[in-house]
């Protein structure tokens, strides 16, 4: 058997994503140099998105983040847990074997599961899904429009239904 040296470190993969300028490959900052994707993610990284770029992190079983535009996240993992400190923009967590802890600007640290985002204020977001939503006024707009239209054709011409017209009839058992 034959085994090679092992730093012991874990490492992640960085996935950038978005526009540049001038077309160019986007890239975002990792701990002030400029990196794309494919770049070795290692733990106490400082990453930084701009404007029109978005990275994901997949730090393999510890979990897989996502950055938004305008997001400054230092991510420290191993293979068990992630923790991040974030200082401006958005996160969400794509993918963990447990919980994601992240520290926001206003000093507090929440804990994240899949799916689930915050903001660096620290206020939580979840997706579109819950069953709390204010969209049920599309919904009531929908059935008062459609009860105002059948009450309208119920009251106008007398109650009076005229199918087919006035043209002659012509039954064939007459």
């Amino acid at each position: 058997m034959v085994a090679l040296a092992n730093s012991g470190k874990i490492a992640g993969e960085l996935t950038v994503s978005g526009n540049n300028v001038d077309g160019e490959t986007p890239v975002v900052m990792v701990n002030g140099e400029a990196a794309k994707s494919g770049r070795s993610i290692f733990s106490s990284s400082t990453i930084a998105t701009s404007d029109d770029v978005s990275a994901v992190v997949n730090m393999g079983k510890a979990g897989k983040l996502e950055l938004a535009p305008n997001t400054t996240l230092t991510v420290s993992f191993d293979d068990k847990a992630v923790n991040g400190d974030l200082t401006s923009g958005k996160v969400t967590v794509l993918g963990t074997s447990g919980a994601v802890n992240v520290k926001t600007v206003d000093g507090k640290t929440a804990t994240l599961n899949a799916g689930e985002a915050i903001l660096a204020s620290g206020k939580a977001q979840d997706d579109d899904t819950s069953s709390s939503g204010g969209g049920w006024w599309v919904f009531a707009a929908v059935l008062i429009g459609a009860s105002a239209v059948i009450v309208y054709t119920a009251t106008r011409a007398d109650n009076r239904v005229d199918i087919g017209g006035s043209g002659i009839v012509v039954s064939p058992t007459r």
